[in-house]
């Protein structure tokens, strides 16, 4: 049985399409109010759109771009507003530097590829904390983190440095949030729907996993209903890794 999300209020950033769209329907239907939040306006438009036509008054959009600290209290507090308060959070906003290397990696794609896939998760953390910690509400922060943050990449170093550095992030998080009653996590997938930046996905990408499919963006998203709700009251600090096996299949 599902478990049920009812009276939630979260904001998911990346929202507006492929994991963070599929994040953030699953978690209507269990029951949520979300706050559809994406660098384009008019993508989150269109997801709260669609939310809202199947059960009205359970989405908002907001557009912010989380690599900057001032967009970010703003779109915290616009969230605040539009759903009364928030308990949730799903940071699922990332970009690659692929395909480089450290020798034509270019020091300004250094620096923006940290700032959007690490930075971000260190700037909407800390301001929902703060919102959170300031209401005395128990809630709940997961980020999107890759198996590239786990090994070695030949064709990006930005991108895993940024993955890596996540999860360290996410454990210290954990620590300090946790006397306030908010559990920090992060789910891992490998190569789910369309690559990182990319709006399709090539019907010839290559995987190489246990399950023998694709991941798919509803994969993700259940794993993070499953670490929003009740069921997982007992879990922080740690990574649920959804890979199909990927990681363990690497080593062949």
């Amino acid at each position: 049985m599902s478990a049920s999300l009812d009276g939630r209020s979260v904001i998911v950033t990346g929202a507006g399409r492929n994991v963070g769209e599929a994040i953030s329907r699953e978690l209507v239907g269990r029951g949520a109010r979300v706050a559809v939040v994406d660098l384009d306006q008019e993508s989150a438009d269109r997801v709260a759109k669609v939310l809202n036509g199947e059960r009205p008054g359970s989405a908002v959009s907001l557009a912010a771009d989380v690599s900057s600290p001032d967009d970010v209290q703003r779109m915290v507090n616009a969230a605040w507003d539009a759903l009364g308060s928030v308990d949730t959070l799903i940071n699922c906003v990332a970009i690659t530097d692929r395909p480089t290397n450290v020798l034509d990696l270019s020091d300004d794609r250094w620096d923006q590829v940290l700032r959007v896939s690490l930075s971000s998760a260190f700037f909407t953390s800390k301001y929902v904390g703060r919102r959170m910690v300031d209401s005395g509400t128990h809630g709940v922060i997961i980020h999107i983190g890759s198996t590239s943050g786990f090994f070695a990449r030949r064709n990006a170093i930005a991108y895993p440095t940024a993955k890596a550095g996540l999860y360290a992030l996410v454990r210290s998080l954990a620590l300090q949030l946790g006397g306030y009653g908010i559990r920090v996590n992060t789910v891992s997938p490998n190569k789910v729907g369309s690559p990182v930046g990319q709006a399709e996905e090539p019907p010839d990408r290559e995987r190489k996993n246990l399950i023998g499919r694709a991941c798919t963006p509803q994969d993700i998203a259940s794993a993070v209903a499953f670490m929003v709700s009740e069921e997982a009251s007992f879990v922080t600090g740690t990574d649920l890794l959804v890979d199909g096996g990927a990681l363990i299949a690497s080593g062949d």
